[in-house]
């Protein structure tokens, strides 16, 4: 079932969200605020931020808040970010022991005009990460650092818990929906590269950009077919007039149904729903009792 929208259509009941607040909430902001700390949550305009920071999780986005791509579904600024901040990895890892967390996803703009990408730079976060809070899951979402294999081996071998790039959309969509050096193909080779050396992998997809069921069945197997072990599908919600439109509320029903045949498949774990992102906290659960 789709909810067809107009222009002035408004949001159907089930993307409707609570204000973020609380005495949690305000700690973790606050925290991240101090130590100069960008996230995604806020970058990407995530519905789900009041949930997660009450709860004491976040997605700290590294390496700035400027991206050198620019992506038509994504909120974060394009350009030309600033130098990389030497300091950034261990102010992560002190930003963890004061929140107490035992879960973190970390998460990057692009760097494009870096020779790596900024892989060595996300790699000593991993590191860092690791020193400061030796029991605590680390997830990374990771840029496709161009596909470059000797970038994609500094974050395998700093040894994160899980290793996340997503697809985004399905292949047909994916020139029209992300940049143009982020190519469908191209992603499914880095979660290839991440599970032959040994990785958790995870993918995700955004829902409601004009892609069909059968579409999205295709690189759900395509997921598969590279051993992709987690998968995230939610709905795309326009972050301005200046980015792509929604094509369709996509209901709960539907991603219902998603979920089964992705459990179907042989995905260890599917989250699926309108308010489901690729860093929601579901996925935590399951990976602390995989890993267990």
């Amino acid at each position: 079932m789709l909810v067809q929208i107009g222009k002035r259509a408004p949001k159907p009941e089930w993307l409707k969200v609570r204000m973020p607040g609380g005495g949690r909430y305000e700690h973790v902001r606050r925290t991240l605020r101090e130590l100069n700390l960008a996230t995604v949550c806020e970058e990407a305009s995530c519905p789900n931020m009041g949930e997660c920071w009450g709860s004491g999780t976040a997605t700290v986005m590294l390496m700035g808040e400027v991206c050198t791509r620019g992506c038509r579904f994504c909120d974060v600024s394009s350009g030309m970010p600033g130098p990389l901040d030497p300091l950034e990895p261990r102010h992560l890892a002190e930003a963890v022991s004061r929140l107490g967390l035992d879960y973190l996803v970390v998460t990057s703009v692009n760097r494009d005009e870096l020779s790596d990408g900024g892989a060595s730079h996300f790699a000593q976060a991993i590191v860092e990460l690791r020193r400061a809070a030796p029991k605590m899951l680390v997830e990374v979402l990771t840029p496709d650092f161009q596909g470059d294999h000797a970038a994609l081996q500094m974050i395998v071998e700093a040894s994160p818990t899980v290793a996340a790039h997503n697809v985004e959309t399905v292949e047909r969509l994916t020139p029209r929906v992300r940049d143009r050096r982020a190519t469908y193909r191209q992603s499914l080779d880095v979660l290839a590269f991440y599970k032959r050396g040994g990785m958790r992998t995870k993918s995700s997809l955004m829902l409601g950009l004009g892609e069909t069921r059968d579409e999205v069945l295709q690189a759900m197997r395509d997921l598969r077919a590279v051993d992709c072990d987690i998968l995230t599908l939610g709905q795309y919600l326009r972050p301005t007039e200046k980015h792509l439109p929604v094509e369709e509320f996509v209901h709960p029903d539907v991603f219902a149904e998603l979920e089964r045949e992705g459990l179907a498949m042989g995905f260890r774990f599917v989250a699926a729903g309108p308010l489901v992102r690729s860093s929601y906290k579901a996925g935590e659960f399951f990976v602390k009792n995989w890993v267990s």
